[in-house]
């Protein structure tokens, strides 16, 4: 079996486009940024096996984003919403003066993200990862789909 890499790029730069007109934005490393900072702040707060489940849907390279720098370890609890949005601005770091200017920012870019993956991830599988979420953090994203 011959591995078609092309196809893989072609997918994940589908998935990035979806994303840039979710946020409203033309920026690829915004998209990029945002994606990948949202990945790593849901991974830590879904099981191993709820994570695996909800990787196992997306395109590959953008599971490559997903796994990149991730270590199986005991999944966090979060507790509130502005712990959520504390964690986006710090695993941005030095990045997150260009991307967020407020908590609402924040909050539209995740549910840009989710959005995205809701077109990849069957809704079964968004419901029941999400669901382990806070409920109002849970009710913020959720409201994508009214978007």
């Amino acid at each position: 079996m011959i591995l078609d890499f092309n196809k893989y790029v072609a997918k994940g730069n589908e998935f990035l486009h979806l994303l840039e007109d979710n946020l409203g934005s033309s920026d690829r490393a915004h998209a990029a940024r945002i994606l990948r900072s949202t990945f790593r702040v849901l991974r830590n707060h879904l099981s191993f096996e709820e994570s695996l489940q909800l990787l196992a849907q997306l395109p590959m390279a953008i599971k490559a984003i997903y796994v990149d720098g991730w270590t199986k370890a005991a999944h966090k609890r979060i507790h509130t919403v502005d712990d959520f949005l504390i964690e986006m601005i710090q695993e941005e770091g030095n990045t997150a003066w260009r991307d967020f200017t407020d908590k609402s920012e924040v909050i539209d870019c995740v549910r840009a993200v989710i959005e995205t993956m809701r077109l990849y991830v069957s809704a079964e599988e968004m419901d029941q990862a999400l669901g382990t979420l806070p409920a109002r953090l849970r009710q913020l994203f959720e409201a994508s789909e009214l978007l």
